[in-house]
């Protein structure tokens, strides 16, 4: 676990430009999350880069909070507790995203349905379009951060 964690902070360092004492706090927990949840860690640290540029403070115009910007008033019953927490805040990220793959049954539609929700994908060809759009931009950061390890 050491020396993957200390190889995901070199790499978030390198790719996306996070001080290095955020990305060895964050590394660890980024993993944990990852293996607890069945997700890639590189693929939740691609999440957190485009949804909050690992900024722990981050909150959106509609209220979504932390690294993962997680909404919580859609996501308390799954994901007690403050979600401005790190620890609680990722884990909270890779739960949703392990729960989008297991309905969409493909890493791209789950990610879109992270950014509109799977009723904003069904509903309209432009929230779709806007979900596939954000799906392609974290698949990006992925691999910027994969050329990175």
């Amino acid at each position: 676990m050491a020396q993957r964690s200390k190889q995901l902070s070199s790499g978030l360092q390198s790719a996306y430009a996070v001080a290095p004492n955020t990305a060895n706090r964050l590394s660890p927990m980024i993993i944990q999350s990852s293996e607890q949840h069945d997700v890639s860690p590189i693929l939740l640290a691609a999440v957190i880069r485009q949804e909050s540029n690992y900024k722990s403070s981050a909150r959106s115009p509609t209220g979504a909070v932390g690294l993962t910007q997680i909404i919580p008033s859609h996501w308390r019953q799954s994901c007690p507790g403050n979600l401005y927490d790190e620890n609680i805040n990722i884990n909270c990220g890779a739960y949703v995203l392990a729960s989008y793959y297991k309905s969409a049954g493909s890493w791209p539609k789950a990610l879109a349905y992270y950014n509109v929700g799977p009723t904003g994908y069904k509903r309209s060809f432009w929230t779709r379009h806007k979900g596939k759009k954000y799906a392609r931009s974290v698949k990006k950061h992925e691999k910027i951060l994969k050329n990175a390890l």
